[in-house]
């Protein structure tokens, strides 16, 4: 108990680490993500913008970062990282490879949550005249809304588990204080600790999500 007391105060600063990293990698994957998934739906065959050749670069580019594992990501990403930040240590750089992780698994997740919406009522608004931008902003966001925001749920929570192991190269957070504290020090307590916390921060943002969602569905 006395090491966690010892600690509270760097506790506090990695839970807060923490937070900021995923919240970047949030941020990015709805600013890029949001609109690569869109893409990647009203492109397909038999969609009002369909082009085979924009849903196929777009789709190979986003599987060919998805299919490399989140550790390699990390690595390959630091001169990248240090040419942008000048850094490649802190929470700050770490989101750098969690954002680039996290905007091709949210672009899937909204392409898939388009998928759900009834393509009728999508051919009806190109019937009456509605211009790509219309459709898009009036029937296909607020018809995947509840999607989306589960979307983000699954995503942050994923991301949560990312952040853990970007602890691992000094990108601060829990999962670095798990590293240092935990697993070299041979400190288990410490390291019970932060496994729980990292448990009630994605049952929080599970339950969130959920309720949101729930709350935003008028089907």
């Amino acid at each position: 108990m006395s090491n966690i007391i010892e600690i509270l105060p760097e506790l506090n600063i990695a839970f807060f680490q923490t937070l900021l990293m995923v919240g970047i990698a949030l941020l990015v994957a709805v600013l890029l993500g949001l609109p690569l998934g869109i893409i990647l739906f009203i492109t397909d065959r038999g969609l009002f913008l369909e082009n085979k050749w924009v849903k196929s670069v777009v789709g190979i580019l986003i599987n060919l970062i998805r299919s490399i594992p989140f550790i390699i990501l990390l690595v390959f990403l630091l001169p990248f990282t240090n040419l942008l930040l000048g850094t490649t240590i802190g929470p700050l750089a770490a989101s750098v490879s969690l954002s680039v992780a996290a905007i091709p698994f949210y672009a899937r997740i909204v392409e898939s949550s388009a998928r759900e919406i009834d393509k009728g009522v999508i051919e009806a608004a190109v019937a009456v005249g509605a211009s790509p931008w219309m459709i898009i902003k009036h029937i296909i966001l607020p018809e995947a809304k509840p999607g989306l925001i589960t979307g983000l749920t699954i995503t942050a929570i994923s991301l949560i588990g990312y952040s853990a192991m970007a602890g691992t190269i000094g990108g601060g957070g829990i999962g670095d204080l798990a590293i240092r504290y935990g697993y070299y020090r041979y400190d288990n307590t410490v390291m019970f600790t932060t496994v729980i916390l990292l448990i009630v921060l994605v049952q929080f943002v599970q339950y969130s999500g959920d309720f949101i969602a729930k709350a935003v569905n008028k089907r």
